[in-house]
């Protein structure tokens, strides 16, 4: 099949991927051109763009984000919009995401700590019990809402890591809803923290909080820029007034960062801190429970769970793309992108990549080697990816373990984000049995097998 422009758009479209991620075009395109031009019309608020060239193969994702003195993260930013005037993009730009070398080194150092092996390990054991506590509150009711519950654990986290108080951490996911599902209706506008709930500090940032969507001159607010955050920068300064001994949030502030600086690190933590998990877990799992051969593989084998995350993570990448910006004329795929040119790698398709991945399109939790681009690659490789793997291991294995039977809810269909960025669900009903627990003298027996309420810790 040849090169069809208007087929190419769709991969733009929000819309497109609330029927789910467009893998068969991706395939087409790959083949026929896989460095393709991109249109960008107008989507309800957000204004139509001068277009971008999308790069689909693993191996020309991999080139793109390893070279950022041909690729720039720092230039036009790295969302696919443009931030609506300089001011925003000036502002966007001191954001440590959209830094290259050497600022991005800097800024990276700063918080680097709270990665470490060392500060993992201090996490480990509450992540486990927390994970713990989350599929034990739910078990006895024998359905529930996957979306919501492997939410908690990376915003209870995050708030661990930035010194947030336990009554101001559904603000975390406010913010990120804002943040990231503003194409959604759903998302956009939808505030889930209860005021009563908030401390003192969380009470008075809410009250910055806009309550307009336009500006003073009748343009759409970027959801993304300075003014429609005032209430999650409000919150970010005065929490560093008082920051928790050994939180980021304390170490950010002894750096010396400039405020921009310390206002958009407080924005990648509070909200791209918890994305990957947020859409990476419901997804994955999603994923497994629709492919119930290797569900009942994994059960059967559960030292396999590290490769199953991994796999979980390349079938339903939770970042579909991100924007690079051209420093040059270059050649890329055969075409020729010109200086200032944006450069749009997608995750997603990098991942089907056939001459990568052997049948790209099944599922298969033993897959080895697995080189998925799911956290980027080259020095944005993403800095929490251990800690994101770190709880999907922990909340996968105590899902499996603790509800027994685990399976989708009949008849109730999953509902995609409508977003051409994140790659999430806005809900995932699932059931279980809720018979008493019996000891186990094995392996743990299949879903729907006589004797599957028999588990076996992982």
């Amino acid at each position: 099949m040849g090169f069809d422009q208007a087929r190419a758009n769709r991969i733009f479209l929000p819309g497109t991927y609330a029927g789910g991620v467009p893998y068969e075009l991706f395939r087409e395109l790959r083949t026929a051109a896989p460095v393709c031009w991109v249109e960008e019309p107008p989507v309800g608020d957000w204004p139509a763009g001068p277009g971008y060239w999308a790069v689909l193969r693993h191996a020309d994702v991999k080139h793109v984000l390893r070279t950022p003195e041909l690729f720039s993260s720092n230039l036009g930013a790295t969302q696919i919009r443009d931030p609506d005037s300089a001011a925003d993009l000036a502002f966007a730009r001191t954001m440590m995401l959209n830094q290259d070398p050497p600022d991005h080194a800097r800024l990276r150092r700063i918080v680097a700590a709270a990665f470490t092996p060392r500060a993992l390990r201090e996490l480990a054991d509450g992540i486990e019990a927390r994970a713990a506590r989350l599929v034990a509150a739910v078990r006895p009711l024998g359905e529930t809402d996957l979306v919501p519950l492997a939410a908690d654990l990376p915003v209870w986290t995050l708030a661990r890591i930035m010194g947030v108080p336990e009554q101001d951490r559904q603000l975390l996911v406010d913010w990120s809803n804002r943040v990231i599902g503003y194409q959604d209706a759903d998302h956009a506008d939808f505030s889930t923290a209860d005021p009563s709930r908030l401390t003192a500090l969380g009470r008075a940032a809410s009250a910055h909080r806009p309550t307009t969507r336009t500006t003073p001159d009748g343009r759409p607010v970027n959801p993304r820029s300075r003014a429609a955050l005032a209430d999650m920068f409000a919150y970010a300064h005065a929490l560093a007034e008082h920051p928790p001994p050994g939180s980021i949030v304390a170490r950010m502030r002894e750096a010396g960062l400039s405020t921009a600086e310390f206002e958009t690190m407080f924005f990648l933590f509070a909200v791209a801190g918890n994305e990957t998990l947020r859409n990476g877990l419901p997804g994955g799992l999603h994923t497994l429970l629709t492919h119930p051969g290797q569900h009942r593989l994994l059960l059967s084998r559960p030292e396999l769970t590290a490769s199953a995350v991994e796999e979980m993570l390349r079938h339903w990448p939770p970042v579909l793309d991100f924007r690079r910006t051209a420093t040059r004329d270059v050649e890329l795929g055969g075409r020729m992108l010109r200086r200032g040119d944006k450069v749009v790698v997608h995750h997603a398709s990098a991942n089907r990549d056939e001459t990568v991945f052997p049948d790209p399109d099944r599922f298969d939790v033993t897959r080895s080697p697995n080189d998925h681009v799911s956290f980027g690659h080259g020095p944005h490789f993403c800095l929490g990816a251990q800690l994101a793997r770190l709880q999907m291991t922990a909340m996968l294995r105590h899902l499996l373990t603790g509800l027994p039977g685990l399976e989708l809810a009949p008849g109730a269909a999953p509902r995609r984000l409508v977003s051409n960025f994140q790659n999430g669900l806005k809900d995932l009903p699932v059931r279980w049995r809720t018979e008493r627990r019996r000891p186990s003298c094995g392996g743990v027996p299949a879903p729907g097998a006589a004797g599957a309420g028999e588990v076996q810790q992982v």
